[in-house]
């Protein structure tokens, strides 16, 4: 019988603005797929999304899902 494994998603949500910052925060923020402000996502806890998340903490809200 095969398991089905879950992956752990976070909840991003965009709360400040990308305009005046700087191009490799803007494509972090595009990365996670942000694109206007108060909008939430679910992303994959994975190192490289956390790394993502930790670099635009300061624009972001951020919540287990």
């Amino acid at each position: 019988m095969a398991r089905k494994k879950t992956t752990k998603t976070i909840q991003v949500t965009l709360v400040r603005s990308q305009s005046g910052r700087l191009k490799s925060h803007k494509a972090c923020v595009a990365g996670l797929g942000l694109r206007k402000i108060n909008q939430t996502v679910e992303v994959i806890d994975t190192p490289e999304n956390r790394g993502m998340i930790d670099k635009v903490s300061y624009l972001l809200r951020v919540g287990d899902a």
